[in-house]
């Protein structure tokens, strides 16, 4: 007891008192967060009734998974405990996105069966920041369209301005699409056939008059045509087909070669890319419409073959 009669601790006492160990108030003692109030005649340390209701504070704060140093800040009354708390819940949320990143590439792994070089492989392509997602998809974009002047400048500049951010908090489909995607953004064979699709658009206006954007409506004309044709169980074979392409191709255009296009555009990879694209923006696979797709092709091939 100090000599104007107030209560003194030792060590031990806080420990029996508070129910937590010698060694944990001996160490936030000497990291400064707990600092004695004096010491007895033998060197010990010793601490008084504040002692203790610090104390109390320093162990829901390490509790929350605040540090020593903002601990000590809070503590000394550096730092009030609302501007602490906030600063920690940035943290916590930027710590709470790293592991939902990280559980997504675990379960990706599991889910492949991958190696230890695949699951660094995909570690890093998840950790990406916005602005390197970015560069992979204008690299991929002006490799396809590098020289093709008569590409529907619509479609081109709609793939310059898109975006393949994942969103603050992906989930792990979110982020198993964008690995996949950027796997096969980067893939000199993909790059190949949509750099073929994207000739085939340019050839399909060259000395054309066509105006811009013709290529997308064109595109979702034929996923109205073909979901209708296979509402009302008409088969690609069917006499009735004919008159769904004369209405998409026109009579006069070059069934072979409109065929070679659609074929391009259907491959799988590309329909994979399209499907990945919606799923990385938390839409579904159905955005590839591979079975609208897939009439139109089979409704020409039974023709052209003939």
């Amino acid at each position: 007891m100090s000599e104007d009669g107030t209560a003194l601790f030792t060590i031990g006492e806080l420990a029996r008192a508070t129910g937590l160990t010698v060694r944990t108030i001996r160490y936030w003692s000497d990291e400064g967060a707990l600092p004695p109030v004096t010491r007895s005649t033998g060197g010990y340390r010793l601490y008084d009734a504040g002692s203790v209701a610090r104390l109390e504070l320093i162990r829901t704060l390490r509790e929350l998974g605040l540090g020593l140093d903002d601990v000590r800040k809070v503590i000394s009354g550096e730092q009030d405990i609302a501007s602490v708390a906030a600063t920690h819940v940035a943290a916590l949320d930027a710590q709470i996105r790293s592991l939902k990143v990280t559980r997504a590439v675990l379960s990706t792994v599991a889910r492949r069966g991958s190696t230890a070089e695949e699951m660094t492989l995909m570690n890093k392509l998840a950790r990406l920041s916005a602005a390197e997602r970015r560069r992979i998809l204008e690299e991929f974009v002006e490799e396809m369209f590098h020289g093709l002047d008569t590409a529907d400048p619509v479609i081109r500049e709609r793939m310059r301005n898109m975006t393949v951010d994942l969103p603050d908090e992906p989930t792990p489909d979110q982020v198993d699409a964008w690995v996949e995607l950027a796997e096969l953004l980067q893939d000199p064979g993909f790059r190949a056939q949509m750099r073929q699709v994207a000739e085939f658009n340019a050839a399909g206006r060259q000395g054309q008059d066509s105006p811009a954007g013709v290529s997308m409506w064109f595109a979702r004309r034929l996923v109205q045509l073909g979901a209708e044709a296979r509402e009302r169980g008409i088969a690609p074979e069917a006499p009735e087909a004919e008159e769904i392409l004369r209405d998409l191709l026109g009579a006069d255009v070059d069934r072979a070669a409109a065929l070679e296009r659609l074929e391009a555009m259907t491959h799988d990879r590309v329909a994979r890319y399209r499907e990945l694209l919606a799923r990385v923006k938390g839409g579904g696979p159905a955005a590839a419409h591979r079975e609208e797709f897939a009439w139109v092709v089979a409704a020409l091939r039974h023709r052209v073959a003939r």
